[in-house]
């Protein structure tokens, strides 16, 4: 069995820096999160509070802190540092190895996609972003890792695709339809998610777009010419350069 996770994002149309933030850490306790923010409206402004929001979220994760604690630790870490003026979105997904669970921490309006195979469900329970209030507590949802199991994470952005001509992504035809081709990277189903939206926006997003794709698949037993199986980590970043 193996975790994949990929990320594609895109900045707002005519921006210099998107305001969304998504890094990925090793659990110390044995796994992987992701941690994605999104900061109150766009530029450099949204990108230094999303910045912010991460890095509390991803220091705390490093001290073995449980997903849900250091969420609520970010909240009132950027409501202090702002007064209560500025907002983010937070999203983590936690691959816990200590316990075989995918944890889903939602502070997000956008809601989460979560796939056992084809079928899907649509984690939508109110949550509101961090910042605006003290002792903001997120949702979380807890499943087990299983060979089939599919996460979608998003910002805002995809909520607002197609908004400027009164049109909407449905994320959910969108990935159901993705998840009928056999065996999908999650890189095809964030890429495919991403690229539905540029297509309503008409190539120019409304919004900075970040999507996260999380999928567990099953893994053949591999022979190793060292008489043992060797479990290998892997990780790629493509970081695309302007001229």
């Amino acid at each position: 069995m193996e975790v994949q996770i990929a990320v594609s994002k895109v900045r707002k149309y005519a921006t210099s820096t998107s305001g969304d933030t998504v890094e990925v850490i090793e659990r110390p306790n044995g796994g992987v999160s992701v941690v994605m923010a999104d900061g109150q409206s766009s530029g450099k402004g949204a990108k230094w509070v999303s910045s912010f929001v991460v890095r509390k979220v991803i220091a705390l994760l490093a001290e073995g802190v449980r997903d849900g604690a250091a969420a609520r630790a970010a909240a009132d870490a950027l409501f202090t540092e702002r007064n209560g003026k500025v907002s983010a979105t937070l999203n983590i997904l936690s691959a816990d190895l200590m316990s075989n669970t995918l944890v889903c921490t939602r502070n997000n309006p956008a809601p989460i996609l979560l796939a056992r195979d084809e079928e899907i469900k649509i984690l939508d329970e109110e949550s509101e972003p961090i910042g605006f209030h003290r002792n903001t507590r997120p949702v979380i949802t807890q499943v087990e890792l299983k060979p089939g199991l599919t996460v979608v994470i998003f910002t805002d952005g995809i909520t607002h695709a197609g908004s400027r001509d009164g049109r909407s992504l449905d994320a959910v035809t969108c990935l159901q339809s993705t998840l009928e081709n056999e065996e999908p990277s999650p890189q095809f189903v964030a890429d495919t998610l991403l690229l539905h939206a540029l297509k309503l926006d008409q190539g120019r997003p409304v919004d900075d777009i970040s999507v996260v794709a999380l999928r567990v698949i099953s893994t053949p037993e591999s022979d190793d010419s060292f008489g043992s199986r060797n479990l290998i980590r892997r990780m790629t970043v493509r970081l695309p350069l302007s001229p």
